[in-house]
């Protein structure tokens, strides 16, 4: 099995005014990129709040147990974490 790759993405979180620079592996599922993104973000310039996250990506919702890897995300794409909308 190779090594895990890094893979920067450009993530918003959210509705915070600030796009970053996250380092994510190939390996990591969706929830972790959300945990990722968030750490910079949640506390900070976005209130926490105790819901899940979801992330987006190309304009759909990932699923929390895909990879970075299984869902495509290539170096320098965007992506998007909020918080899970409650209906």
């Amino acid at each position: 099995m190779a090594d895990p790759q890094p893979i920067p993405v450009n993530a918003r979180f959210g509705n915070d005014f600030v796009t970053q620079l996250v380092v994510v592996l190939d390996t990591d599922t969706m929830k972790e990129v959300a945990e990722k993104v968030a750490y910079h973000v949640v506390g900070r310039r976005v209130p926490p709040r105790n819901l899940p996250m979801e992330v987006r990506y190309n304009g759909r919702v990932i699923g929390v147990n895909k990879t970075v890897a299984e869902a495509g995300i290539a170096p320098l794409k965007s992506v998007y974490v909020d918080y899970v909308r409650v209906q």
